[in-house]
């Protein structure tokens, strides 16, 4: 939202106050800095009179973390932030003197220069990391005819034209120095570095081509060593440098802005302090990660045709871990009413008994939607557990499901309601649950414990993911819970599995679908996936078969479509060479996947401990590299596997190898980095690069071709790739607990690998023959 008219004007109707001075500082309890800043250089005693004063409080809830809150009226309704999780009383410095304030938080520091102009800077490392200068901090009241940007779209409800903007907002700016790129802010689908944008953290069901999103999350993090989290679930507008070309702006509607500055110094380290604030990944069984095939959205099926897939990838010798139920396990018209459909599903418990028989676990769909016809409507609004509109009627409408109405999650009998029938989906044997929508939350609502329609907009999925969530765990255990979620914000992360929505059958959207994935990764999101061939449309087989690689080198991997199905073989003449076809290319990145498991599932839970995300944008991975700065078509696979998915039917690609020795993983190339490379690759084949200096351990036994939770420790294989350091080592962590740790020691001579105690296995120098341990060791020469 913009509110300026070049540098020096506002907006015609546009209000402009800004804090023009620090008036005095006061050090609360030597833990605060509360400052007064009023929007006039105070001069004479008259200059206090028939203006605003701006409060502006420092403190801190984590070491390295400094928050800021700028308050006008605090006799309005109570600021409702994200819930901080990791925040901790009594932390942070203060004093003030005659030159000003400081905060000390860990090794950030705020210090707020007394007088005019208004100054305020974040320091670290003996650095300016940014600062608020003048004209950043204002109150902007606004005409009804004031010609600011529309808000986004749905912003009024049912409607998709917006409104007129809020009477009322407060905005702060942030400054970018030269060079300086901003990443983040949820899952975007545009350019991966936010400069130049305007961003609305406001969810949308928009697919995944538009400037809309399903995951708003209100966190950037700078190439600069710093991140900002702006504490809103309501709407929240970002100008990143494109308003103020120098700085970054973000307004809310009302009288309280509240933001955290962030330290790194590497991304990784401001992604840590992030998560602990708002929450980490939790972690995800080993199961999940193995593929994922649906029934499709709008196709015929029963449990005949699911048979029939599932036993064709049997026959084809395709690996399979979860078998997925979308929308139509339900009757028409009937969602959600949790009762499988009995003319195409008569005995559903002895189903999933019968697919939990052929090893697989089960996924089914949900909404927080139900509808009219569904016998639960009069349950529920009877009881109250659905959401009303100001005039205390029901609000429903015809978008989806015919008459449908919202469950109200802010009231606990109605989550205690919805979770039971969530309990007893679990009790007929589904293992996952994929809870889709969550954005098309209304304006002009109440909600059961007060919270204002527009707070709950963006926090909704919050609460209907966590309620499914929180049975997940309770029935299955902590670490086997597993969602399939669309919509979410800000702490959303510590509910994984999230996928991109709805996206189209081409290259293109391929390529936005990776943008959108390394933007949420970059938002504190620790697992992600996407329809595999995209979800509208049917993909051409080269599309497909590009996909497939991609697909199965993310951390989940799920077979998925609107209007026709997914098994591999729909996209198959017959007349492809070996090794070519969608059977042959799924075959070979899913046993390749599985096979990559013992170091997969050491990334997972990395992503569970610290909040480091398990696909890696090259930003992150690469800190220091300036040449990585706005790529946004490869990746890192965890630390050590870089990945550069095709993105054409001829198999060219184009991608940057940063600096050292790297070696392909399936064909033992070596070469140098430090540039850009272009290569033409078969479907059964793309840029898959080990990292120098790595110690990888892969599963070498039958298990490792067919499931992801095998035994990582039994007859593993260890590979030690150029430029091993003396002494490195990879730890390797099992399903069921049990660890075990290769270490490497360096000679003139080679190599010995020594393994756990017990633990039998083979290890090779890249590219070099397996030799099998004898005693817990192995000698390789090279």
């Amino acid at each position: 939202m913009k509110f300026t008219d070049g540098f020096w004007h506002a907006r015609p109707g546009v209000d402009a106050q800004y804090a023009q001075e620090a008036y005095d500082i006061e050090a609360v309890d030597y833990r605060r800095l509360v400052v007064s800043a009023p929007t006039k250089v105070i001069e004479r005693r008259g200059d206090t009179l028939n203006r605003a004063l701006l409060t502006v409080t420092l403190s801190t809830p984590l070491d390295g973390v400094i928050g800021v809150r700028i308050e006008n009226h605090r006799g309005d309704t109570p600021h409702r932030g994200f819930e901080l999780v990791g925040a901790v009383e009594g932390l942070g410095a203060a004093k003030a003197d005659d030159d000003g304030g400081v905060l000390t938080a860990g090794g950030l520091t705020a210090r707020i220069s007394r007088g005019a102009p208004w100054n305020l800077t974040f320091e670290a490392d003996g650095r300016t990391l940014t600062s608020s200068g003048p004209k950043s901090v204002g109150r902007m009241g606004l005409a009804p005819d004031a010609p600011v940007t529309t808000e986004p779209a749905g912003v009024a409800g049912v409607s998709t034209t917006g409104r007129a903007p809020s009477s009322s907002y407060l905005h702060a700016q942030l400054s970018l120095g030269v060079g300086e790129l901003v990443y983040g802010l949820g899952e975007r689908f545009g350019p991966l570095v936010k400069n130049g944008q305007t961003v609305d953290i406001w969810n949308a069901d928009g697919g995944t081509s538009s400037e809309q999103s399903y995951k708003n999350v209100p966190f950037y993090l700078t190439n600069r060593g710093y991140g900002v989290f702006v504490n809103h679930p309501e709407h929240v507008s970002f100008e990143v440098g494109s308003e103020s070309v120098e700085r970054v702006q973000f307004a809310v509607p009302g009288e309280t802005l509240e933001y955290f500055v962030i330290q790194g110094p590497t991304p990784a380290d401001i992604l840590e302090r992030y998560t602990r604030l708002t929450g980490r990944p939790a972690q995800v069984p080993a199961w999940s990660y193995g593929l994922w095939l649906s029934t499709s959205f709008t196709t015929d099926y029963d449990e005949a045709t699911v048979t029939h897939f599932v036993d064709g990838m049997v026959e084809r010798d395709l690996p399979l871990s979860v078998f997925h139920f979308d929308c139509f396990w339900m009757r028409e018209f009937n969602w959600t009413d949790f009762e499988w459909d009995p003319r195409v599903f008569p005995d559903p418990e002895g189903m999933l008994e019968r697919l939990h028989g052929k090893g697989l676990r089960v996924s089914a769909w949900v909404n927080p939607y139900i509808g009219q016809r569904s016998k639960l409507f009069d349950e529920a609004a009877q009881a109250g557990y659905l959401v009303r509109r100001d005039d205390g009627t029901v609000w429903q409408w015809d978008l989806w499901q015919a008459g449908m109405g919202l469950v109200d999650f802010t009231n606990p009998d109605a989550t205690a309601w919805f979770q039971g029938k969530i309990r007893t989906l679990l009790g007929q044997g589904v293992d996952a649950i994929k809870t889709d929508f969550g954005e098309r939350i209304p304006l002009g609502v109440q909600w059961h414990d007060g919270t204002p329609a527009e707070t709950m907009h963006n926090l909704y999925p919050q609460l209907y993911n966590r309620a499914v969530f929180d049975v997940l765990e309770e029935v299955r255990g902590t670490g086997e819970a597993v969602l399939f979620a669309r919509s979410a914000t800000a702490g959303g992360q510590q509910m994984p599995v999230h996928w991109g929505g709805d996206n189209s059958s081409s290259f293109e959207s391929m390529a936005e679908t990776l943008r959108g994935g390394l933007s949420l990764a970059l938002s504190g999101f620790g697992y992600w996936s996407h329809d595999i061939g995209g979800f509208e449309g049917s993909p051409d087989p080269a599309v497909f078969k590009r996909w497939l690689a991609f697909g199965l080198l993310s951390s989940h991997s799920r077979l998925h479509g609107s209007t026709s199905y997914r098994v591999p073989w729909a996209f198959d003449t017959g007349d492809e060479p070996e090794g070519q076809s969608a059977v042959d290319v799924t075959r070979t990145f899913a046993r390749l996947k599985l096979s990559l498991m013992p170091y997969l599932y050491g990334v997972g839970l990395q992503a569970h401990s610290t909040g480091t995300p398990f696909m890696r944008p090259m930003q992150l991975a690469f800190p220091d590299d300036p040449a990585v700065a706005h790529l946004d078509r490869q990746y890192m696979l965890g630390p050590d596997l870089l990945v550069a998915p095709v993105f054409s039917a001829d198999g060219a690609v184009e991608y940057y190898l940063p600096g050292g020795t790297w070696t392909h993983l399936l064909t033992g190339e070596l070469v140098d980095g430090g540039g850009w490379r272009r290569e033409t690759h078969g479907f059964d084949s793309l840029p898959l690069w080990v990292r120098e200096g790595t110690v990888l351990v892969t599963g070498s036994s039958d298990a490792a071709r067919q499931v992801p939770d095998y035994d990582y420790l039994d007859d593993p294989l260890v590979t030690v790739y150029p430029g091993t350091a003396d002494g490195a080592s990879a730890r390797v962590v099992t399903p069921s607990g049990s660890e075990g740790e290769f270490r490497v020691s360096r000679s003139a001579a080679g190599y010995r690998v020594t393994g756990p105690e017990g633990v039998v296995f083979r290890a090779c120098l890249a590219g070099g023959g397996q030799e099998r341990s004898d005693g817990g060791v192995v000698v390789l020469e090279g």
